[in-house]
């Protein structure tokens, strides 16, 4: 008997008129001159972008991307090619093309492909890709009223909201054919406030996997819109933060960037089979507090960073990376998978079709801790509490990195006092960690508008952490 094939899967045999024989045909031409491995990777993308700025509609566009890319593994080699054409010429002179990287003998297929069923993290039917322009502009249009209704010295307000609904079917020489739809939104609110020559900004979003209802209720545009303005407006009252060494507490959710980028990157394959990493070579290993747990788990439903499978076709999963403070994983893909003897964590992730797949977090948090985040703010006698966050960079190779705040607050004999402005956090993520001595009970996730870049890849990612204080880290300010 023939079990019908699932509607993502139908999408690229049916409509687009593909074949498991065309696909079997092209990875034969594909290891033609030799090579361990070779994938075929369909995209279809359809999108959405509106944006509106004092009050007008500024911007309106809507697009469809779909193509191939044809990759080839040849030891630590790959060989790319991509066509936006999907006949089946275009399709088998890229697969050609890829194979110029490998040498030897053609290579076997593994006989038939084995299809992979995949989980069901968010839902297709009634994702925002299928609700009219008219019902997008009107949650941006709630957003901009909302916020100049705040707040008299709100001037200036932006709002956008794009989305897209994301196609992929991957078939590999290993037997691999997986298939995923994925939908993918989010809303964002930018604005600025004045008060004769002072200027502040704020800014807010939300989103993920997820329907036109969650952007009612509690994540509405109002709220976010709302929120953009109270931080643009606190900051117009706040005292340019100190400098030195203190005691930090970071605030639950949004802050997890700070994980993600100091150590979450250090923690994926490549860098460390490369040893390019600060943590290359460092399994086993006390990396941190023995109160710091941090996952990687790509099976969150509705979640920006979750997927089904990721884009070499492995179905996604919750990896440990460090626990109790002992470094336990990486992040890998096949081919890092395979170089480094090491289990394949379903991490492979590509911006597009035009891009090879390489180890990419997906939502990334530490988890909970037993203390209660009043006690954690009443063990600093003086120091930072970080709430929000904005810009940050960090290098891999030495973990150093820097981000600045964009919501922060002074902390005397315990209590949460004045705003400050110009704060940054200067350090090195693995020894950073080793600093934390307080995790509180209230994790939290971010709200859905984390992207992650790497290489000149960007791809929607998560983050997360309850309330953390870290007895030293540097504070760079103008304030005393």
């Amino acid at each position: 008997m023939t079990l019908p094939l699932p509607d993502h899967k139908r999408y690229f045999i049916e409509k687009l008129g593909l074949s498991e024989r065309l696909m079997e045909r092209c990875l034969g031409e594909a290891l033609s001159a030799g090579g361990d491995y070779a994938d075929l990777y369909f995209e279809s993308v359809t999108s959405t972008a509106l944006g509106i700025d004092e009050s007008l509609v500024k911007t309106a566009s809507q697009g469809i991307s779909l193509g191939c890319g044809v990759r080839v593994v040849s030891g630590e080699r790959t060989g790319y090619a991509y066509t936006d054409d999907l006949s089946s010429e275009c399709l088998l002179r890229a697969a050609r093309t890829a194979a110029l990287i490998a040498s030897g003998p053609a290579k076997e297929l593994m006989s038939g492909f084995r299809h992979t069923e995949t989980a069901a993290l968010y839902p297709v039917a009634g994702a925002t890709a299928d609700a009219d322009i008219a019902a997008k502009l009107a949650l941006i249009q709630r957003a901009d009223k909302a916020a100049r209704a705040y707040d008299s010295r709100i001037t200036q307000v932006r709002a956008g909201f794009n989305d897209e609904l994301r196609r992929i079917l991957v078939a590999a020489s290993d037997g691999t054919f997986a298939s995923d739809t994925q939908p993918l939104s989010r809303l964002n609110v930018f604005v600025i406030a004045k008060d004769g020559a002072n200027t502040a900004r704020g800014g807010s979003g939300g989103g993920g996997r997820v329907t036109m209802d969650f952007f009612e209720g509690s994540k509405s545009p109002e709220h976010h819109a709302r929120e953009a303005a109270r931080t643009a407006i606190l900051q117009l009252g706040a005292v340019e933060a100190p400098a030195g060494e203190m005691p930090v507490v970071l605030g639950p959710g949004w802050p997890g960037v700070l994980l993600h980028e100091a150590v979450g990157h250090g923690l994926e394959a490549d860098f460390n089979r490369k040893k390019t990493s600060a943590f290359a070579g460092l399994i086993g290993q006390q990396v941190a507090s023995p109160k710091v747990t941090v996952v990687d788990n790509g099976l969150m439903p509705g979640r920006r960073g979750s997927v089904n499978v990721d884009d070499e076709g492995t179905p996604t999963q919750e990896t440990v990376l460090i626990e109790n403070g002992i470094l336990k994983g990486f992040l890998s893909d096949k081919l890092n998978a395979r170089l480094m003897g090491m289990p394949n964590t379903g991490s492979g992730r590509r911006e597009s079709y035009h891009h090879i797949p390489m180890p990419r977090m997906t939502n990334t948090y530490m988890l909970n801790g037993d203390d209660m985040p009043e006690d954690i703010i009443k063990s600093v006698k003086r120091g930072l509490y970080a709430v929000n966050f904005g810009g940050g960079s960090v290098d891999i190779t030495n973990g150093k990195f820097v981000f600045s705040a964009s919501e922060a607050y002074l902390i005397e004999d315990g209590i949460v006092t004045r705003p400050v402005k110009g704060a940054t956090l200067i350090g090195n993520g693995p020894e950073a960690l080793k600093y934390v001595s307080m995790v509180g009970n209230d994790l939290a996730l971010d709200e859905g508008i984390g992207t992650c870049g790497k290489s000149g890849q960007s791809v929607p990612v998560g983050v997360g952490m309850p309330t953390v204080k870290l007895d030293r880290m540097t504070v760079g300010g103008t304030g005393h």
